[in-house]
């Protein structure tokens, strides 16, 4: 779903679209219904020790921007 949509907001930034909230804004009201149920972001945070790893969905992305 988020790579789709990934792809999609390329395309429209490329036809002149202004799209850099628009994921923030599609997910934000699963994260509100969900709470801690479901852990949503980009980098998984361990809660015991805080440690933070990147999740695919971050390298996917830190990849689209590159280019």
């Amino acid at each position: 779903y988020i790579e789709a949509h990934l792809q999609a907001a390329k395309r429209a930034i490329e036809d002149g679209a202004f799209d850099r909230l628009l994921h923030l804004i599609a997910l934000g009201n699963d994260e509100w219904a969900l709470g801690y149920e479901k852990r949503f972001g980009l980098v998984h945070v361990d809660f015991d020790t805080l440690e933070r790893r990147s999740k695919k969905s971050f390298e996917t992305l830190k990849g689209w921007i590159a280019h």
